[in-house]
């Protein structure tokens, strides 16, 4: 019997509390976050001391996830689409509680850009004029009438947006490695700012407060993107910040005082907050050790609001007082009925794969006696080019309290590493990410604590791919797969990309294949065409609303799969779309995923 101890039940697990989200009120009283406290998504509000918590929404069907508070600080706005079918739009909740949809179009897709500097205006991207581009917009707060600032007819992404409204920096991407960066002036048009030779990442992420700069991000000379910013008027670029991870973005507070910049510090998120007119870094001291998303600097510029999980506890809401140089906690989101320290904290680890190229990972090993040895399974996350990180997974918690070791795989193709390694697996997925996972399992039969005949494979997206890969062209690999959305057939996914990924496509021919020109290809990598060769117990789990990975894809692979006499089960959540965010389906879900190990590995 494995030694854990204490065991708890999914429910314990999902009934943790998940936030989204935060942004404080022009009055520095509020907070708006999203929780699921209600098992949906909604928007509360709670006093910056932490007290008075009031639930501003009551969907108990879609997600309503705030943006922000109106300038006068009786309104705010949030974003919601429909049983998970991405098409987000944009609406306003008004001081009596009625909500209106200001993005109103059947098929229309918004998402929120910022706020005007002018108090009268917000900048949103909408597809509604062309399905496959997002145009720019700004939308009066008064009448909520829109007016169409850029019209985006050739795949840019809107990046920025000048004080004055009159620039606009733009990128447009060439492949997943290389990228341009661009300006946008009605008197001018477009101008190209990124001349360069090979694969390089340009990044327009900000304008300073009388936008004489541009700040930018760029991996140019170096392995990693760092931080730039270039004068307009005379050309000049100098390096604003450069570390030896990835700096994934950079913001400007509302005022301009403060520059914030996250790192990806191998598979942690850190914050830095620079004083704009010295450079000089802000120490915030005690800060916690884990996590951090959903951080905004409030209009006064003393307080910072942000999220901030840990591997053994959900994201908690916090407050930084930048004049006192104090920070409180305002939630506690872990169950009450778990204790913290039955749970078991993410371990960095890192592997040589087949050729000899170090592969990082995230690795759980459950609560051991001597001598005793545990089931496992290798977990690869989506994509392609995405990252296990450190942060709380319920599911991966649930599992290794149960008794389950888990090794989250950082396959070369992963974002977070460097250029190179990020680069490492196009146009050979499937097959030497695939050996990366493979190699995962020498890791954990090395550490002694692992029964070597009864490791499994588990991903969701591309992850759920590589699972299915796993099962189709290594079959003898792993004892059981859990297929979690996964795409079955390249060709077919890459065919029916929606429409407001058009700017992508290409992107993702690049680096998965071309369905049109390299057909043979494709079909040799797609599970689906080699499903005869899966042997092990299957189980899918599958959104009815998924745009990305659309269900035929999971119904073709087990029904393929029920012909070779194999154990297969098969779970369809109706009101679900790429990502399970209902407290009720993520437990049957996850329930169903351990009752499936249970029973096979």
């Amino acid at each position: 019997m494995l030694s854990v101890k204490k065991k708890y039940s999914i429910e314990q697990f999902i009934n943790c509390e998940s936030l989204l989200g935060a942004s404080i009120s022009p009055d520095d009283e509020k907070i708006l976050f999203g929780s699921d406290r209600s098992g949906v998504y909604n928007t509360y509000a709670v006093s910056r001391t932490g007290s008075n918590v009031e639930q501003l929404t009551y969907s108990d069907d879609n997600y309503m996830i705030p943006v922000g508070y109106f300038p006068d600080g009786r309104k705010f706005l949030y974003r919601s689409d429909q049983g998970g079918n991405e098409i987000t739009h944009l609406y306003v909740q008004t001081e009596d509680g009625k909500s209106i949809d200001l993005t109103p179009g059947k098929e229309e897709k918004a998402q929120f850009h910022r706020w005007s500097r002018d108090d009268k205006h917000f900048f949103y991207e909408s597809n509604k004029r062309d399905p496959r581009f997002m145009d720019l917009y700004e939308m009066n707060i008064d009448t909520f009438e829109p007016t169409l600032l850029f019209k985006n007819e050739d795949g840019y992404f809107v990046m920025a947006i000048s004080d004055d409204k009159k620039t606009i920096a733009l990128q447009k991407p060439r492949t997943s490695n290389d990228s341009d960066m661009f300006i946008y002036t009605e008197e001018e048009g477009i101008k190209h700012l990124s001349d360069h030779v090979g694969d390089v990442q340009f990044q327009p992420v900000a304008f300073n407060s009388d936008s004489t700069y541009l700040y930018y991000l760029t991996d140019e000379n170096h392995e990693f993107l760092y931080l730039m910013r270039l004068c307009l008027s005379s050309g000049n670029r100098e390096v604003v910040a450069k570390e030896n991870w990835d700096i994934l973005t950079a913001r400007f507070s509302p005022h301009y005082k403060y520059l914030y910049y996250f790192l990806n510090n191998d598979a942690k998120i850190e914050v830095k907050v620079i004083e704009s007119e010295t450079g000089e870094h802000v120490e915030i001291a005690n800060f916690p050790e884990g996590q951090i998303s959903g951080l905004s600097i409030s209009r006064s510029e003393q307080y910072m609001v942000f999220l901030l999980n840990r591997s053994t506890a959900p994201a908690n809401l916090y407050v930084y007082d930048f004049d006192a140089k104090e920070l409180s906690c305002l939630t506690d989101t872990l169950n009450p009925e778990i204790d913290e320290r039955d749970l078991v904290n993410a371990r960095v680890v890192h592997y040589p794969s087949f050729d000899g190229l170090e592969i990082p990972a995230i690795y759980y090993e459950p609560h051991l006696e001597d001598g005793e040895k545990a089931p496992a399974l290798v977990w690869v996350h989506g994509g392609p080019g995405g990252q296990s990180t450190v942060d709380f997974s319920p599911m991966i918690q649930y599992l290794v309290n149960h008794g389950y070791a888990v090794l989250a795989v950082n396959n070369r193709g992963s974002s977070g590493y460097g250029k190179t390694f990020f680069k490492a697996a196009d146009l050979k997925h499937g097959e030497i990410d695939l050996a990366d996972c493979i190699e995962g399992k020498k890791f954990l039969i090395d550490t002694g604590r692992i029964d070597e005949n009864r490791i499994g494979i588990i991903g969701g997206s591309y992850g759920g791919y590589m699972t299915l890969a796993a099962l189709a062209f290594q079959p003898g690999s792993f004892e059981v797969g859990v297929n979690i959305f996964g795409v079955s057939n390249w060709e077919r996914t890459l065919k029916s990309i929606p429409a407001w990924w058009e700017a992508m496509r290409d992107l993702l021919y690049k680096k998965i294949g071309d369905p049109y020109t390299q057909t043979e290809y494709i079909r040799s990598i797609s599970p689906l065409f080699h499903a005869e060769k899966i042997n092990k117990p299957l189980i899918v789990l599958q959104g009815a609303n998924d745009p990305r990975v659309l269900q035929v894809e999971s119904d073709d692979i087990v029904e393929k799969v029920k012909e070779n006499g194999v154990p297969v089960e098969y779970i369809i959540f109706e009101d679900e779309g790429h990502g399970f965010t209902k407290r009720e389906n993520q437990i049957k879900g996850y329930r169903a995923i351990r009752e499936f190990l249970d029973t096979y590995l």
